[in-house]
């Protein structure tokens, strides 16, 4: 493995699952069938190491998927994996079919809606509904959750970081803070 290799997340372990070992992973790829034929996986950890592991069996479950690996067989070990994003070189990934991408693709991307800016992705939020939610975030700090779908794309161009959307009216606003009038209803 070259020094200078890439990685691609396709998965993030959210929390540990069962008792030996086994933790649940939200899916930031669109091939999980794919484990079958990936048994050598990377765990990239928030520390900055990545750590080789070998997957020993995997199941999906509630969303996501748990994974086991060799070598990990406690509770305890497995909680040193968590928040660790579980990556493969980026030379062995899946080739895409026509207008599909990867998570690490669509990070930076500048998200530009009816000629508006509306800021750049930070995060890819999956498994809130059928397609992933696209989180931009503008210069005064304010969040949008854009659902990443096809019919609101009008132009994706990964190598310049630009995604152009039509957004349906409206859709913006109901990211908006939640109302004066409507908060004094939930006090009372």
């Amino acid at each position: 493995m070259g020094e200078g290799e890439s990685f691609i997340t396709i998965a993030r372990v959210s929390k540990v699952q069962g008792r030996h070992g086994e933790v649940l992973t939200e899916l930031h790829t669109d091939f999980p069938e794919r484990f079958e034929q990936r048994r050598t996986l990377y765990a990239w950890q928030p520390s900055g190491q990545r750590r080789q592991l070998q997957l020993a069996e995997y199941w999906p479950h509630k969303g996501g998927m748990v994974l086991k690996f060799e070598g990990v067989d406690s509770i305890e070990e497995a909680e040193t994996l968590l928040r660790s994003e579980i990556q493969i070189p980026a030379s062995e990934r899946a080739e895409l079919e026509e207008g599909a991408c990867y998570v690490s693709e669509l990070l930076e991307c500048v998200v530009v809606n009816a000629e508006a800016e509306l800021g750049k992705v930070v995060d890819v939020n999956f498994g809130a509904g059928a397609a992933p939610l696209l989180i931009v975030k503008n210069d005064a700090g304010r969040e949008f959750m854009i659902p990443f779908v096809e019919s609101f794309t009008t132009k994706l161009d990964l190598q310049g970081k630009r995604i152009e959307m039509q957004l349906p009216e409206g859709m913006l606003e109901l990211d908006a803070p939640v109302s004066s009038r409507k908060r004094s209803k939930e006090d009372s």
